[in-house]
């Protein structure tokens, strides 16, 4: 349970610091970005898993860099189901990803 709160509250603080940052990802309200939150959660927990077995064969020839195009795919239909936010396309999704897999990394190396 705390993993699971761990990661809804990194998935919003890399979004939110993200449309901080970059003009083109748009957060329109608070419950958006809640909610992106939570079905980015979901969608790392359901349907990330069978993306990352079909593309295990390109996992394997880039060394594992591709699982952050998976990564990127994932919030890619988080925000697709979310009216709230707009994260402006692949690549501002791919730099979400990148920046979840950072702090999740510095975060739990504290531990």
């Amino acid at each position: 349970m705390k993993k699971i709160l761990f990661n809804y509250l990194s998935y919003i603080a890399v979004i939110y610091l993200l449309s901080m940052a970059i003009p083109s990802v748009t957060i329109y309200s608070t419950g958006g970005l809640l909610t992106v939150g939570l079905v980015l959660l979901f969608v790392n927990l359901l349907i990330k898993p069978l993306l990352l077995l079909v593309t295990f064969p390109l996992n394997v020839i880039t060394l594992g860099l591709f699982s952050f195009v998976v990564n990127a795919w994932s919030i890619m239909i988080a925000d697709y189901f979310v009216r709230g936010i707009s994260m402006g396309g692949f690549f501002n999704s791919l730099l979400a990803a990148l920046f979840i897999s950072l702090l999740k990394g510095l975060l739990e190396s504290k531990k």
